[in-house]
Parts: structure tokens; sequence; C-alpha cells
């Protein structure tokens, strides 16, 4: 799945990034959203690991910086001002994370006593779990690719805070989850519970307190009774969805599994193959004539690439499989799963050559949405620094 001119896309992807979104220039001011910056550090990250260049770890840097001080603080629209953890501003620069972090949305929160609109929530500030749980996933990426602990450190503060607004005991005295909290993680903004939070917390939680024990950074904080929480909300769940989004984490965290497996630091393989398996019946709902019936002007480009980043990652379970062929035992159901899986490599090529088409990046579902679109591709094209720990 492979462009043979990837990583010159990749540059050009990510150098107009920069610039469109104030990172590299001081001529715009800095246009930040949570999900789409997770993505593009580690795509940072990337370039730097491909080419050696620093200036590309540098942007990594100063986007991590850029996004603390703008999403870790009130709105310019809203009354209060400084960090949303309430901290002052010297501790604030201390724990830059301890408050959670914003999405980025243009409009406001809903505040309490305003009606709930369906709609106009989806254009809303707040937090969401899953887009601090891909942040934790940056900072940790950081801390490995710098050595530094202190990003591992921040990774597992916002997991401390992001647990105590979202996880809570319903009235049925079970512990849930909430969707979307407040900016201030104070009241629930959306109380139902997302399909694939808990395994995107459990999954993140490992990783990031295996950095932490290789940096030696265990003295700080541990995360052990949050993994706790999570495994009993995982607890006999089903993971099977046809949103491509939601396919895509699926793969993406069976990878983030092997590894951790590998790495002998978690040792659920069953959920692993529960993971592969509830991958395929979505897959096969989207096959590739799915999608060439359909122009540009009528497909989700980041929803499409965030499905295509998961099938690179099971080129490279396959890659870990072969070269560890004592983690399973034969004739497990993953190698099955895995070939069938394999089956839809030729979808992610047709996707990612769709989209490489300048022409197909006109229409507005490309140009409304240019920056997370934009991001994901080059993360598709480019996938090791988000996929690998």
């Amino acid at each position: 799945m492979k462009q043979p001119t990837s990583i010159s896309s990749v540059k050009r992807i990510m150098s107009d990034f920069a610039h469109s979104t104030g990172l590299s220039t001081v001529k715009k001011p800095p246009r930040r959203y949570l999900w789409t910056d997770a993505f593009a550090v580690c795509n940072f990250l990337e370039l730097y690991q491909r080419t050696g260049d620093g200036s590309w770890q540098n942007l990594a840097l100063r986007l991590v910086d850029q996004v603390h001080y703008k999403l870790g603080r009130h709105r310019e629209d809203d009354p209060r001002t400084g960090w949303i953890s309430g901290y002052t501003e010297e501790e604030g620069r201390k724990h830059l994370t301890v408050g959670g972090l914003r999405i980025g949305k243009q409009m406001n929160e809903r505040k309490p006593d305003d009606p709930y609109d369906d709609h106009l929530e989806w254009d809303r500030d707040g937090q969401y779990y899953h887009y601090l749980t891909r942040w934790m996933h940056a900072l940790n990426r950081v801390s490995r690719s710098t050595g530094n602990s202190i990003f591992n450190l921040w990774a597992i503060e916002l997991a401390k805070a992001a647990h105590t607004g979202f996880v809570h005991v319903s009235r049925s005295g079970s512990k849930q989850m909430f969707w979307k909290m407040s900016i201030d993680l104070s009241y629930p903004l959306v109380s139902s519970m997302g399909h694939h939070d808990p395994l995107d917390g459990l999954i993140t939680y490992n990783q990031i307190k295996t950095t932490a024990v290789e940096l030696s950074n265990t003295s700080k904080l541990d995360l052990d009774s949050e993994i706790t929480d999570l495994e009993m909300l995982c607890k006999g769940k089903n993971w099977a969805t046809d949103d491509l989004l939601g396919i895509g984490g699926l793969l993406c965290h069976s990878y983030t599994i092997m590894q951790l497996i590998v790495q002998k630091q978690f040792t659920d393989i069953d959920l692993l193959g529960d993971l592969l398996e509830s991958s395929l019946p979505g897959l096969n709902t989207h096959p590739l004539s799915y999608f060439l019936d359909f122009p540009a002007d009528h497909r989700l480009p980041f929803r499409e690439l965030r499905m295509t980043i998961g099938l690179h990652a099971v080129d490279r379970i396959e890659g870990l499989i072969r070269g560890k062929p004592d983690v399973l035992k034969k004739n497990h159901s993953i190698y099955s799963q895995i070939k069938h899986l394999r089956r839809f490599a030729r979808l992610g090529e047709a996707i990612e050559e769709f989209w490489l088409d300048p022409q197909n990046r006109t229409v507005k579902t490309w140009t409304e949405h240019q920056d997370i679109n934009g991001v994901m591709l080059a993360t598709s094209l480019a996938p090791d620094g988000y996929l690998k720990l």
C-alpha cells in the first residue's frame, strides 16, 4: 500500500498545514483542533525519522506547545480566562494537561441551562474523550522520539483528568462514560457513552504506562485503578461497527496491542482477536465498488483515510507475527483473520490514489475540512509515525 511519491506528498501536505494553521508563521493566528493536531504531531515525527531534518521535529514540538497554550486555556469569547484547569498561571505551565484540553470547535460550549440541539452540538466546543486519548498517544510518541519523559508525564496527567471527568457511576450503580464534557469537565454535554471510548482508554493507558516504565517515570503517577475501571467497562462488549472511523480505530488498536504483547506488556491476546474479528463485518459492507460508485463530493475523506491507516496496521501486525512466531499458538484464529483482512489492501490503495488526485481535492467535502483531510491523507501515506510505538 506504499505510494512511491508518498514522502514528497507528505512533506508538501504537512508544510501547507503548518503554514495555513499558523504553526510555521506569525502572520496567521494559530488555528488548533485537537484530533487533527494529534495526527499532525505524529506526521512531523515521522518526517523527522525519515529525513533526519530537525526542522520537522521542531514543528512537532511547537505544535505541542500551541495546543497546550491554546486548547488548555479558555476561549477568547468566554468571560473566563486562564487555564481551564483553574490552576494559577505558574502552576498551569507546569501541569499543562491536568484540566484536559478543548476540542477546538468554532462555537462556544452549550451552557447547563441552554436547550440541547443535536445539530448544533457538533459545532460546539467542549471535551471529547476519544480526542483526548489521541493527544495522549501523540504526547507518548514525542516522549519516545525525544527520550524526554515530561511528555509522557503530561499524557498520564491528561489520562487522570479525562478519567475523572468522563467516567462516572450511573444510577444503576455501574460505571459508565460520558461522550462529551464541558470545557472545564464540570458537567456532561452528551451523556451517552461512545461505542469505542472504553477501548480507546484501555489501550492508550496501557501504552503510556509502558512508556513510563521504560523511561523510569513510574514514581510520578500510575494508572492501575483507571485501567481496572476500563477493563470492567470493556468486558463483554461487541466492538463491531460499519463506521469507517471506527473500523480504522479497531485495526490501529489491534497493532498497538500486538506491539505491547510482543514487549510482554499486555497479555490479553483474546482482545486482539476480538478487535480483528470485529473489523471484518464493517469492511465487508464497504467493498471497493462501494467507493468507486460515489463521486468526490459525496464522500468524506477523513473518515475513509482513518480506515486506510487501519489497513496499513494490518500489514504491520502480519510482519510482527512473522518476526515473533512464538507469540501465537499454531492455527490461532488470528492467522485466518489477518488473511481475510489482507484482502482489503487494494481498497486502501484505491482510496489513497483517489484523494491524491488534485481534482478530487477541489470539492467542498475536501476544502471545507482541509486541515483534517490533508493530515489524515499524510498519515495514511506515511503511517509509521502514528502507528509504531
